[in-house]
């Protein structure tokens, strides 16, 4: 029969307690939301969502073409721009997701016979990048610059290293600086993925690269999502001007890709434009992850130091895990379940995201709920 592996690969994730469901949520949801990625709050700002109504009433519904051929419209072309300046960056390219972002990225930056440096706790989409350049990947420890010294030592050609910003599972930060360092020292490029680290750190909510002094250096790309910190949907990447020309011409997810729709590039400029009025947003998303992480330690749940919004706690297993996030839903807070194989390290953890409107009366119901169901 065909597709019959399929029903063999379902009955293997529903013994191992793997299998994955939607769950569509209400415009209204009653739950306190620590799940989500909306850092700012920006997702329901009216000046968000007005960005949206308007861009889409003035450019319709949809880009209708890739941004090669009708796609591009003077709405993207302001968005990046503005992404540009405000991340320090010579310039910037829109892409439809983050994902596409991060795809275009290592794909058109490590061609035939170069070397992909890869930490093994990067984001799956870094991961797909690697898997369809044409160069050798070689997967490091993680967060280790000796490590990617080492394996850039082996090689004679082009280069690059790969790296989140933030990792999402634990949301601990990459050591950038050294990698950057390393790097230079061979002649390598450094390609940042700072989907969890844009509108959280760096002045303002400029970005991990910035607070580390790299934007604007014509050594280094970086990736943003727009979907986490300003509440739209999209990517883009940010790198030097001859580094973005490269990517409209050999991108594959650019060229081949109908363009970001109009409400999503509007939206996510009118939030850009609020983050640069009320940078504050940005250090209260961080104060709420210390102040989170502080409860919950205080209360002896393992949980990790954030260097971001992402908080991580510990779960005993992934069974635990799944039933100590389906209490949390059934007693009113929302938290994300993280176990295998979407965990690197293979330990299920909640993680909680801090949110920069969160109150101080619901940071102390969250952690009551969290710690109240544990397993």
């Amino acid at each position: 029969m065909a597709f019959g592996w399929i029903d063999d690969q379902a009955e293997l994730r529903r013994r191992a307690g793997l299998v994955r469901t939607l769950r569509p949520r209400p415009a209204d949801s009653p739950l306190l939301d620590l799940a989500s990625n909306d850092y700012l709050g920006l997702a329901r700002h009216p000046e968000v969502v007005e960005g949206a109504i308007v861009s889409a009433r003035t450019w319709g519904g949809g880009a209708t073409g890739s941004r090669l051929v009708t796609g591009t419209t003077a709405l993207h072309t302001g968005l990046e721009r503005e992404l540009a300046d405000f991340c320090g960056f010579e310039a910037a390219l829109v892409f439809s997701s983050g994902y596409a972002a991060n795809l275009a990225a290592v794909t058109a930056l490590a061609p035939h016979g170069s070397l992909i440096v890869s930490d093994t706790g990067n984001h799956a989409s870094l991961i797909d990048g690697c898997r369809l350049a044409r160069g050798t990947t070689q997967v490091v420890a993680h967060a280790a610059p000796d490590a990617v010294r080492k394996a850039l030592q082996t090689h004679d050609g082009p280069a690059v290293a790969v790296s989140d910003t933030v990792f999402s599972v634990d949301g601990d930060a990459a050591p950038l600086t050294e990698l950057a360092t390393a790097c230079r020292d061979h002649g390598a490029g450094l390609v940042v993925d700072d989907a969890h680290g844009f509108g959280v750190l760096g002045d303002g909510g400029r970005g991990a690269p910035h607070a580390a002094g790299l934007a604007g250096s014509d050594d280094v790309v970086v990736t943003i999502t727009l979907s986490k910190s300003l509440g739209s949907q999209g990517g883009a990447v940010l790198g030097p001007a001859r580094v973005i020309e490269h990517l409209v011409n050999a991108a594959r997810t650019f060229i081949f890709d109908t363009g970001l729709a109009p409400a999503a590039a509007g939206a996510a400029l009118a939030a850009l434009r609020l983050l640069r009025r009320e940078p504050e947003r940005a250090t209260r998303a961080r104060e709420v992850a210390r102040e989170l992480h502080a409860r919950l330690t205080a209360a002896g749940l393992e949980a990790v130091r954030p260097d971001a919004a992402v908080v991580s706690v510990r779960a005993p297993s992934p069974e635990g895990a799944v039933r100590w996030a389906a209490d949390c839903r059934a007693t009113g807070l929302a938290v994300g379940c993280f176990r295998p194989p979407s965990v690197p390290d293979g330990i299920s953890r909640l993680r909680l995201t801090a949110r920069a409107d969160l109150s101080e009366a619901q940071i102390e119901r969250a952690v009551g709920v969290i710690g109240e169901t544990r397993p």
